[in-house]
């Protein structure tokens, strides 16, 4: 096993967490991913893993190693690309980080299309609540909701969001409106703790009003509070493009627009920059064209 070789095992046994996921994924016998791995530990002197029963996981010295072999191996990745003419035709594999919710919603139809136009690409897509360290975590692109802060990231506005508060007309039918923020505390709340993990919700355009709220319930999955609430349940607050399409045909409705805090700006964020290889290029253009053409986005 030459030495690339030998880091392509040792990676996918880091990310499978196993020598015999990480054999799987490199297309090898798990004794042969497990040589390859003592071979590279013999070389460098120093241990990668600690072994159990059930998995391996990453030494502090495997740690650091991972991210140096990631990015020995995305360079090399850059210069085959580049030879094969990546610059120019989209082709490889597209790595994607994105939310739950947005990536259900708005990123896997893009995707697809994407797909279809463009036969030589294939794509992994990442979807969690949380923010990845793409460059630790060897991804393409990110969509991220909110204020960016300062990198030497590459970013492209392609929308924003509302904090919305919205129920059915059902509910308001039987319960009336709220008039102010402060009104919600004589409302039932359904608290989507993706979206409102705290029982303070903020408002105004500057987010200075707070008004402390007594969930009847809360749920670690914002699509079950939205399925809660459309049964004239509550009240809830999400992110306006969770509920879009039923906020405009009229089965759900928003309250308190008057009070909610700034939108929160919608971006495309890549490393690469204007060095960025075709297929990056090709899917920013067409997801731009896509996002800003969604009303619920603008």
């Amino acid at each position: 096993m030459d030495r690339l070789q030998s880091l392509e095992v040792f990676i996918a046994v880091a990310e499978a967490e196993s020598f015999a996921g990480g054999a799987r994924k490199s297309g090898l016998s798990a004794p042969s991913a497990t040589r390859g791995v003592n071979a590279l530990e013999a070389r460098l002197g120093a241990r990668l893993f600690t072994r159990t029963t059930r998995k391996v996981r990453l030494t502090e010295v495997g740690q650091t190693y991972l991210e140096d072999a990631r990015h020995i191996l995305a360079q090399m990745q850059a210069a085959d690309d580049a030879a094969k003419g990546a610059a120019t035709n989209p082709v490889g594999q597209l790595r994607i980080t994105c939310s739950n919710e947005f990536g259900r919603i708005y990123v896997a139809p893009i995707l697809t299309e994407f797909l279809d136009t463009h036969p030589s690409v294939t794509a992994d897509v990442l979807m969690v609540d949380r923010i990845v360290n793409m460059v630790e975590e060897g991804f393409d692109l990110a969509v991220r909701i909110g204020e960016l802060p300062s990198s030497g990231l590459a970013a492209v506005r392609v929308g924003q969001v509302r904090r919305i508060v919205f129920g059915t007309p059902g509910y308001f039918e039987a319960n009336g409106r709220p008039k102010t923020p402060a009104d919600l505390q004589a409302h039932q709340i359904v608290s989507a703790a993706p979206v409102s993990p705290t029982t303070e919700w903020r408002f105004g355009h500057d987010m200075q009003e707070t008004v402390r709220i007594k969930p009847r319930l809360t749920v670690s999955s914002v699509a079950t509070a939205i399925s809660v609430a459309k049964r004239s349940w509550g009240l809830c607050r999400v992110l306006s493009y969770q509920v879009g399409p039923d906020l405009q045909n009229g089965t759900l409705e928003t309250v308190l627009e008057e009070f909610e805090p700034a939108p929160l700006p919608i971006h495309l964020v890549h490393v690469e920059g204007r060095r960025a290889p075709a297929k990056i290029r090709a899917f920013i253009d067409l997801a731009k064209d896509r996002l800003k053409a969604t009303s619920v986005l603008n």
